[in-house]
């Protein structure tokens, strides 16, 4: 392994555990010739139905493709999406724990795909019932000894309660834990080794900066009071920042053609949580997973990215 690419062996035994908000993604496509009589809106006639894995499942999906180990705790209903879900979790080798919670309805993203574009998404969800995320706090705490790294994929829909808890148990236990964060308050989070919000995520919790001079001494305030070892922030087109106690690691975007910027937040955290149970760096890591990112964003939906795309 040299210190900035992993050998496809190291990364295979490399085991992320990624908890957080699952759902299905619903795609219903088909052509519109139309407008509604009833009203001014388009009929589609619908010719081919999709499903995908979506949320936080999705992160753990982005894992499996870059070829690490991955598993995926969370809760969904004891309905046909939760084991829809299931089925598509494990066809794809993923290490499944899923809580069943009977009052709850699986979030189900449908989007309704016309003339290759999005015409409407139509979200059901509702929020887990306290016992069910007690039994997942239980199940975490018998999966972590197993992990090299840990991932939580918050989404804002309940599925993360007992973050703060779980934090603290396996950064006890020595190992390294990264989130993709949500919300404006992110004292949940502390005691993290990295979290990864986007630009438009920390002008949420620091407010706005004028300059990378006040990005960077807002950034690390941030940071330390968190008690965390790094702060990665995504800045779409000017490409990343890891604030860290060494100071500032930037790189630039990867320049090309830019389809669908859906999941690349999903495909950088990915990574980099892959690359760090392989054993990376913070540092060494994040260039990787810019390319990952990069990558990602050149195609249609919520994508992944493979070993082979990555390092050959």
């Amino acid at each position: 392994m040299t210190m900035n690419n992993p050998s496809k062996q190291r990364l295979a035994q490399a085991r992320v555990l990624v908890v957080g908000d699952a759902m299905l993604d619903r795609y219903w496509h088909g052509a519109v010739e139309r407008i509604s009589p009833e009203a001014p809106v388009p009929v589609v006639k619908v010719s081919r139905e999709e499903e995908r894995i979506g949320g936080a499942a999705n992160v753990a999906y982005n894992v499996a493709t870059l070829g690490a180990q991955a598993g995926f705790l969370g809760v969904v209903g004891d309905d046909e999406p939760g084991h829809r879900l299931e089925a598509l979790l494990r066809g794809t080798g993923i290490a499944t724990h899923l809580k069943r919670d009977a009052e709850l309805r699986t979030t189900v993203k449908l989007r309704v795909i016309g003339r290759q574009q999005q015409l409407l998404r139509m979200d059901f969800e509702n929020e887990p019932d306290h016992e069910v995320l007690a039994l997942q706090a239980e199940a975490f705490a018998r999966l972590v000894p197993e992990q090299d790294a840990i991932l939580f994929s918050d989404y804002g829909k309940g599925g993360l309660a007992h973050i703060a808890t779980m934090i603290g148990s396996a950064r006890a236990a020595g190992k390294p834990v990264l989130v993709d964060p949500k919300g404006s308050d992110y004292s949940r989070y502390r005691g993290a080794t990295l979290i990864t919000p986007n630009r438009a995520e920390l002008q949420q919790v620091v407010g706005s900066w004028h300059g990378d001079e006040e990005l960077r001494t807002k950034a690390q305030n941030l940071r330390e009071a968190l008690a965390l070892d790094g702060l990665l922030v995504t800045r779409s087109e000017e490409g990343m920042s890891l604030f860290d106690a060494e100071g500032e690691l930037r790189v630039t975007a990867q320049a090309r053609e830019v389809f669908d910027v859906t999941g690349a937040g999903d495909t950088v955290i990915a990574t980099m949580a892959a690359m760090v149970a392989a054993g990376l760096s913070l540092r060494d890591a994040m260039p990787i997973a810019n390319k990952a990112g990069g990558i990602v964003v050149g195609k249609f939906g919520t994508a992944t990215v493979s070993y082979e795309e990555l390092f050959t």
